[in-house]
């Protein structure tokens, strides 16, 4: 695990955001900045935190992390489910084919979790029984598994706005994909979420619920985007604690951003207003829960880049532009 020094020379250094010449239209998100060409994007994986649909912070190395967990997930699953991964030139970047985005999450639920208004969670507790097009029976437990893993979609919305839950048959009916689409994409997010549980349950850990984004290569091959099974996109726990926090009354130990969201919650923020400002604390164990998770899933030490990211990025981007 990294140690404190470290990861406090980070918390002063975090890389907010970039600006590099030569690679492309860019187009900044909450977390990646992407510079867009005619046939291939470099998507830069910045520290900044996004919850809530807001972005609230920056934590240390988060990028490394996400950028360094996605290229391990792309690489191992390749070849099942294909994706849009041409090179990963540096640690906090990664270039891609571009695609055509299909403005569809597909998320992937395994437990009745979750801390956000659209979570299955809280609506359940609000009295929902149908989610996303789901019947669900009542008597259910929050954190408890749920009968199958179940494909929970939202819309993908534009900069600004906030993505929305629907079912299959919602999104196609407002022209988001049509029913073939949809079904490969839930198909393909079935088999990574079956190959991620696996891999984690290997590795101590339960992977609870994640998103899955996909498009369509300039031939038209559908394949999986952005990311797949980071801490960002993904909801991940300790299996060993599990059984007993819940006996308990308590959480599950969250390696993953729930636990800032947890936090926010506890302020009293669940996205609208002013943010509270978060204390260097929390960020830096959000930072050790993320290191964490990276270095269970993928049986690595992080260890990570302390040069000036931007001097680097420029350096190892070159060869792209």
């Amino acid at each position: 695990m990294i140690d404190d020094e470290t990861l406090r020379r980070g918390l002063a250094a975090t890389l907010d955001r970039t600006d590099l010449d030569g690679l492309g239209r860019l187009e900044r998100g909450k977390v990646r900045d992407s510079y867009v060409g005619p046939h291939r994007r470099t998507i830069v994986v910045t520290d900044r935190l996004s919850a809530f649909d807001r972005v609230l912070t920056t934590l240390p190395f988060k990028g490394q992390v996400l950028n360094r967990a996605a290229a391990f997930w792309f690489d191992k699953t390749r070849d099942v489910v294909p994706n849009h991964v041409l090179d990963v030139p540096d640690p906090n970047a990664m270039v891609v084919t571009e695609c055509r985005l299909i403005p569809v999450e597909i998320v992937v639920r395994a437990y009745l979790t979750g801390s956000t208004s659209t979570s299955i969670w809280v609506r359940y507790d609000h009295g929902d029984r149908v989610y996303c097009g789901h019947r669900l029976p009542d008597g259910l437990r929050k954190h408890q598994p749920l009968e199958k893993p179940l494909v929970t979609p939202t819309t993908k919305a534009a900069a600004g706005l906030h993505d929305q839950l629907a079912s299959r048959e919602e999104l196609i009916a407002m022209g988001a994909c049509d029913a073939r689409t949809f079904d490969e994409m839930a198909e393909m997010a079935l088999t990574l979420f079956r190959i991620g549980v696996e891999h984690c349950a290997r590795n101590g850990l339960l992977l609870v619920d994640t998103k899955y984004e996909f498009g369509r290569t300039p031939e038209g091959k559908l394949v999986v985007i952005d990311e797949v099974h980071t801490p960002d996109s993904s909801r991940f726990w300790v299996a060993a604690t599990y059984e007993q926090r819940l006996a308990e009354g308590k959480d599950p130990d969250a390696l993953d951003k729930e636990y800032v969201r947890r936090w926010y919650a506890k302020q009293g923020f669940r996205g609208d207003g002013e943010p509270p400002p978060i204390p260097d604390d929390v960020r830096l164990e959000a930072a050790r829960r993320y290191i964490d998770a990276f270095e269970r899933i993928t049986g690595t030490p992080f260890v990570p880049d302390l040069e000036e990211p931007a001097t680097r990025l420029r350096r190892n981007l070159a060869r792209w532009r």
